[in-house]
């Protein structure tokens, strides 16, 4: 399941991480990030221990949402080694998100 950042855990989750995140910036009311939701959880099952994926209600957590220039949703940030290096900005395919990690 994945993981609910928010500033309090943003640094040890994300930033932190052993492995590269997929950071979801969604919110609840976005019929875009519903129908993502089951890509976003398949590709969390199928990587387990290689991809970790987290989310960020826009809503609820807007101040990360502001710092990291998230205009709408939904938004994946890709991070590595606690940098982001890309991101998609709308729904992405679950391969057009996978290629993003190399596979």
């Amino acid at each position: 399941m994945s993981i609910r950042v928010h500033k309090e855990n943003l640094q040890s989750e994300v930033l932190e991480s052993k492995i590269p995140v997929l950071l979801e910036f969604y919110s609840d009311s976005c019929i875009p990030c519903k129908a993502l939701s089951p890509i976003l959880a398949e590709i969390e099952e199928e990587n387990e221990g290689e991809i970790k994926v987290c989310k960020v209600n826009i809503t609820t957590d807007f101040e990360l949402a502001e710092a990291y220039e998230v205009m709408a949703s939904p938004t994946l940030l890709f991070f590595e080694n606690g940098q982001e290096f890309d991101r998609i900005r709308g729904s992405a395919s679950k391969e057009d998100i996978l290629e993003r990690f190399g596979g």
